[in-house]
């Protein structure tokens, strides 16, 4: 079927924003500032005297924060990158000077609704300017945030030793307000007719939107559940504790870089449902085998194969519901979902280590989901891609 004449200005909203420079950079800071609870969590939890359930509160504000900017992503798509930078930047600027739950928990929630929207944004700008190979664009640019990822954990052992905490939040959030003020003065060339015939089309079918949405929704849950916790998991429970701690989310994000950059090569080749499905299986089987280690090395090995079945996941989920052009609106409510379910299950990891004693017990919510992922990747309709007209 024809999609509807939409109005040049529109098109261009649609695909409008900061160059690929600029949204690489910062996509790589929103990768840090995504994760960076996991490797401040020890140095959070000693220093401000909380429970494994309040530090679980600390994450959920975040989140929750997250989920509210990717469903207010706006129609001008720029601006959605743009004033996330600048949120993001006042939020960890804020948390840097606070000392305590509720503030920092405030702090936060500013900054994680940033984050909510330079990720929604961007993911939808990228998803709409490469109408071939969707999902290999996506795992190209979520190859930044997760390199983010990773220096963050390399960052957080060499500078909490010596600078503490504020200094470099205080860095972090100064530069989400540099990045923001160069992708303002460098937008993008004009978009082309190939890439703006991309733009918002009738709403998706509820039980599609349900669909994708409960998919992102459990994944946000599993992917945070194990760089938020991993960490302290590692410190309690592991024979070897390498850069204070932070060996196992390095080798973890690390292979989620990896992992996406061959995602990106693999999704040329290989159907997006399928490389889903795979990644899934692994992931469950490679979460069972942690819970059942303390031996340093091994562990290791667990962290990279986990980090690389990971990594095709959200390229692939979000690739598939690109291809169905969306609204900005509705990918951005998908988007927000990941958040809220990134919010709810670390906390309830921290809330079942607190009542059984034990995080290793907690373990249990994380493979859960990914079991529950990898049936519903599986039924009927679930993520095979439809014809879409042009």
């Amino acid at each position: 079927m024809a999609r509807p004449n939409i109005p040049s200005s529109t098109q261009h909203d649609g695909v409008a924003g900061p160059s690929v420079l600029w949204l690489a950079i910062g996509f790589l800071l929103a990768g840090l500032g995504t994760v960076m609870l996991g490797p401040l969590m020890p140095t959070l939890l000693h220093d401000w005297r909380l429970t494994d359930q309040q530090g679980g509160l600390l994450l959920a504000a975040k989140f929750v924060g997250s989920f509210l900017g990717g469903v207010s992503v706006p129609r001008r798509l720029r601006l959605g990158v743009l004033g996330g930078m600048a949120f993001a930047g006042a939020g960890f600027g804020a948390f840097a000077l606070s000392g305590g739950l509720m503030s920092g928990a405030a702090c936060l929630f500013v900054g994680g609704f940033g984050l909510g929207q330079i990720i929604a944004s961007t993911n939808i700008v990228i998803g709409r300017r490469y109408r071939e190979h969707t999902g290999s664009a996506l795992a190209s640019v979520n190859f930044f945030w997760s390199l983010g990822a990773v220096l963050c954990g390399v960052i957080a052992a060499a500078a909490l030793p010596r600078f503490h905490l504020r200094g470099p939040l205080l860095t972090f959030a100064g530069l989400f307000l540099l990045t923001g003020l160069g992708g303002f003065l460098n937008p993008s060339r004009k978009a082309t007719a190939h890439e703006a015939s991309a733009v918002d089309a009738a709403p998706l079918p509820m039980k599609l939107l349900t669909r994708f949405a409960l998919l992102l929704f459990l994944y946000g849950g599993l992917e945070t559940c194990m760089t938020g916790w991993l960490t302290t998991y590692t410190l309690r429970f592991s024979d070897v504790r390498l850069l204070g701690g932070q060996s196992a989310i390095v080798l973890l994000w690390s292979a989620l870089t990896a992992g996406r950059a061959l995602s990106s090569a693999a999704l040329r080749v290989i159907r997006e449902a399928i490389l889903q499905r795979i990644g899934l299986a692994f992931s469950a089987l490679l979460i069972a085998a942690l819970v059942t280690t303390r031996h340093g090395p091994l562990l290791s090995l667990y962290c990279v194969l986990l980090g690389l079945s990971l990594a095709p996941f959200f390229p692939t989920t979000f690739g598939l519901l690109m291809k169905r052009r969306p609204t900005a609106r509705e990918a951005g409510f998908i988007l927000a979902v990941s958040g809220l379910g990134a919010a709810l299950f670390p906390w309830l990891m921290g809330f079942v280590s607190t009542q059984s004693g034990s995080l290793r017990v907690a373990m249990v919510v994380p493979m859960a989901l990914a079991l529950i992922l990898l049936l519903l990747s599986i039924l009927p309709g679930s993520a095979e891609p439809i014809s879409v007209a042009e």
